[in-house]
């Protein structure tokens, strides 16, 4: 669905893509597929969602959109994004994957950008096996966007615009829906509503139970972001704990609880990315980031790189009904392992002879 946003806003070879440096690589990897190049914004150093004051410097002549992840369920602050997109002439794409549900100004996400793009896998707030979906409410992305990606009989349907007929044929990618998933698509949307209140539920009292823990930060989101808490995110506090982030992620799973970081490092790091001296398997991709001159090397993102060294992210997806105890228990272990902060120290200098 965001290969096709793209497509639907007409980005191409050599466009160039302003997004995050911290997500999953779907959001990167479709700016990829376009020939296009993604470039590495900031983050928000506490909820990892991207910082639009780091937007603008990143504009270049080259620029043609700004695609947001609204990560973790959390909506990023898309009134600041959608300004700058405006003043620059630049579409906005949302990645909505794990945010369902999730309000900006109480406008749900999705509905911000021109285009928007939703993941419907199995793990996800709105799950059903492996499907996805784009909303937009512009006529003309909509049929970009299937042009080359649906079967050419949809060039029949009404509203397909005739400037378009003289280019329908079958060189498309088959972004196709099995029915099944569609079905499942469907009921699932009918009980969403109820399933984010409960999420938001269990959610808000994990966070007030462990509004007292030394060693964990989580985000203040004020008063105009709603999550719909695919993840919950909160940084472990290095300095002050002494011990390693995997250390007390360890100790936390050690007692039951899988609470550990989902982005491994800042993606401008992965090896993909890197066309100077690559060696790896052949990618579509690797010319054109050399064409470009990319370093991906010398990014300027502190606050990025401070989330992934920090970061711990807690899965409540699956909690769709009422789960105090569980939220309890969660917040006793997390209690539990601070008490024994001391011993994972003297544990860790062990380990490191």
């Amino acid at each position: 669905s965001l290969h096709m946003a793209l497509m639907g806003v007409d980005v191409g070879p050599g466009d160039e893509v302003i997004t995050t440096p911290y997500s999953w690589g779907a959001s990167i990897s479709c700016i990829l597929h376009q020939n296009a190049i993604p470039v590495f914004a900031d983050v928000d150093p506490v909820t990892g969602l991207l910082d639009p004051d780091s937007i603008s410097s990143r504009i270049s002549e080259r620029t043609k959109a700004i695609l947001v992840v609204h990560l973790y369920g959390q909506p990023a602050d898309m009134t600041t994004i959608c300004r700058v997109a405006k003043k620059h002439g630049l579409a906005v794409i949302e990645d909505g994957s794990q945010a369902h549900g999730a309000l900006w100004k109480n406008k749900v996400v999705g509905n911000w950008g021109d285009v928007a793009g939703f993941s419907c896998m199995g793990g996800k707030i709105l799950a059903t096996g492996e499907a996805g979906y784009l909303v937009t409410d512009d006529e003309d992305i909509r049929w970009r966007a299937c042009l080359s990606t649906q079967h050419m009989g949809r060039s029949s349907e009404p509203g397909f615009p005739d400037e378009y007929r003289p280019y329908v044929d079958s060189l498309l990618y088959t972004y196709r829906i099995s029915t099944v998933m569609a079905v499942l698509m469907a009921e699932q949307f009918k009980k969403l509503d109820k399933e984010l209140a409960v999420r938001r539920g269990n959610a808000g009292h994990l966070r007030k139970r462990l509004a007292d823990s030394q060693f964990l930060e989580f985000p203040d989101y004020g008063k105009h972001a709603i999550p719909s808490w695919h993840m919950l995110t909160a940084n472990f506090r290095l300095e002050e704990a002494g011990v390693s982030r995997d250390t007390f992620s360890k100790a936390l799973k050690a007692e039951g609880l899988s609470w550990s970081p989902y982005v491994p490092k800042p993606i401008p790091d992965w090896a993909r990315l890197k066309w100077r001296g690559y060696k790896g398997p052949s990618v579509m991709w690797m010319d054109n980031l050399k064409k470009a001159k990319v370093n991906y090397g010398k990014e300027d993102i502190p606050n990025c790189r401070h989330k992934c060294e920090r970061a711990l992210e807690l899965s409540i997806n699956n909690f769709i009904e009422p789960a105090e105890k569980e939220m309890e228990k969660a917040a006793e272990i997390v209690f539990k392992v601070e008490r024994t902060i001391f011993a994972l120290r003297d544990c860790e200098m062990k380990q490191k002879g």
